[in-house]
């Protein structure tokens, strides 16, 4: 996304990119990045919830107006729950989750199989 937000600039198209990578969004280079400290695939906020998502997009188009210089950062003031504590829990693995993980993987690399078999992917 970072890339393509630095080609449209290029050919006169202002862009705002909001996303939770912060690391890798601000190395490439965005001219503006308003950053939501979110689990990845979450940077409007989450799922279902419309006002926070409309109050995000909102503050992306706030940034798009007001930015000032390039490559411009800003953290958003949206948290994603009450406790800040998804940072622990995301991608968990824990005694309670174990043996569903578990197969759901073993699901996934005997589907995988099926299909490299039939030549369904690569």
């Amino acid at each position: 996304m970072g890339l393509t937000a630095r080609h449209l600039e290029a050919n006169g198209i202002p862009t705002v990119v909001v996303g939770s990578a912060r690391d890798v969004i601000e190395h490439c280079g965005v001219p503006r990045f308003l950053f939501t400290d979110f689990p990845l695939g979450n940077s409007c906020g989450r799922p279902y919830d419309a006002a926070m998502q409309h109050a995000i997009v909102g503050q992306a188009l706030d940034l798009l107006e007001h930015a000032t210089m390039p490559r411009t950062t800003v953290q958003s003031p949206a948290v994603w729950g009450e406790d800040h504590g998804w940072r622990s829990r995301f991608l968990a693995v824990t005694e309670e989750n174990r043996e569903t993980l578990r197969r759901v993987g073993e699901a996934r690399r005997r589907q995988r199989a099926e299909d490299k078999a039939a030549n369904r992917i690569r």
